[in-house]
């Protein structure tokens, strides 16, 4: 499984917001993953989570030329497995995702034994996020107003 997508189930997922980035037992995935982890490896962390500035690079259609957009706040933080570094980013004010996040790069990044058994719970992670997604998204169409044009004869 490529990077983006487990870090977009991992974010999406059964994401929890707290202020802290303490390991306080989250139930969510990212922070069970991690949890193994930590349990039996010794993670270095090389940079603590912190915020920061990413800029947005955006493609123009029409002339298909790329800008800049702005900036935007996220949380990041990299941590260091067995010689191997992770990093953990995202769009939000979660210390303690961005830590988790950066555990489980590091541990994929050094190919540890506990990723092989992951995939599949990141895909049933990801199969309940879009069932969820789905049945918030009826319920939009639901209120949804169908304007129809008449035509004059």
């Amino acid at each position: 499984m490529k990077r983006k997508r487990r870090t977009e189930i991992l974010i999406n997922g059964s994401m929890e917001l707290t202020g802290s980035w303490e390991l306080t037992g989250s139930r969510n995935l990212a922070a069970q993953l991690a949890e193994e982890i930590l349990e039996r490896y010794d993670v270095k962390t090389i940079e603590e989570p912190n915020q920061g500035l990413v800029m947005v690079k955006v493609r123009e259609t029409a002339q298909k030329s790329l800008f800049y957009l702005g900036e935007v706040l996220v949380t990041e933080c990299k941590v260091q497995i067995n010689g191997s570094i992770g990093l953990g980013v995202l769009h939000s004010h979660d210390r303690k995702l961005a830590y988790h996040l950066a555990v489980i790069d590091a541990a994929y990044e050094a190919g540890l034994k506990e990723t092989a058994d992951w995939t599949d719970r990141l895909i049933q992670e990801e199969a309940a996020y879009q069932k969820q997604r789905l049945a918030e998204q009826s319920g939009v169409l639901k209120t949804k107003v169908s304007f129809e044009t008449m035509d004059e004869e």
